[in-house]
């Protein structure tokens, strides 16, 4: 495989991290802290199309993130709810294409009524496709497409020795959406939380030490400056 051409990103995947300590260490309440990053979104979504980016997948809500207190756990889904209802019609307008990954038969039926309702109304878009990783985890993700690629075989639709890559990565949630070129992760972690464990096998990785609620616009613009810097191998030798 040759070398990428660096100038190009197609698809930033970001672990919007550090909303409730940033919070916690304000003196806040950590919900606080998840209302500014959702604002923080907002502006990262503009500033993705200004950048060329053509796909943005934001890491909302990990499987493990039901681990948290009663009183966070609903306040998020408050906070899905408003910002589905309250950016809809800027999405549509801007040319946002909006996608839900994860599972969705935790989540309450309003907040799925209501990522069902916004996909549909977003899904002719096309300026920029933006996913929210929801109730979503990557071994989660490649057991559930395990199994439908084992029903598949049962029924007899698909071959174990047709089993390829490309087959697996089409039974995941991101079936038709190119893997991430870069992935951010603020607050400082150095880890990549269950987020898209196949799909950013050969992904750039940014980490950042600000948490998301102190995240800019500049930070993101320097983060995929330093990314067409680099050099993008995939396993083989510059030049040959």
């Amino acid at each position: 495989m040759t070398q990428a051409k660096i100038k190009d990103i197609n698809h930033v995947a970001i672990i919007m991290d550090g909303n409730g300590r940033w919070a916690e260490a304000r003196g806040l309440d950590r919900l606080d802290g998840h209302m500014r990053g959702a604002r923080m979104v907002k502006k990262i979504v503009r500033a993705s199309k200004t950048l060329g980016v053509k796909h943005l997948t934001l890491y909302a809500f990990s499987t493990e993130n039901w681990k948290r207190s009663e009183k966070e756990v609903s306040g998020l889904m408050r906070i899905f709810r408003r910002y589905i209802l309250s950016e809809s019609a800027d999405m549509l307008a801007e040319g946002v294409r909006l996608k839900f990954i994860g599972k969705r038969d935790e989540l309450d039926d309003k907040l799925t009524s209501l990522m069902n309702w916004v996909e549909g109304q977003t899904a002719q878009n096309s300026t920029l496709n933006l996913t929210i990783a929801l109730n979503y985890g990557g071994r989660d993700e490649l057991v559930r497409a395990s199994r439908k690629m084992a029903e598949a075989v049962k029924n007899g639709d698909l071959k174990p020795e047709d089993i390829t890559e490309n087959t697996i990565s089409n039974y995941l949630d991101t079936a038709g959406t190119p893997d991430p070129d870069l992935v951010i992760r603020t607050s400082g972690e150095f880890r990549t939380s269950n987020f898209l464990p196949w799909q950013s096998s050969y992904s750039e990785f940014a980490f950042i030490d600000e948490s998301w609620p102190d995240f800019t616009v500049a930070l993101y613009e320097q983060a995929i400056s330093n990314f067409r810097r680099r050099e993008r191998r995939f396993g083989s030798v510059i030049g040959k």
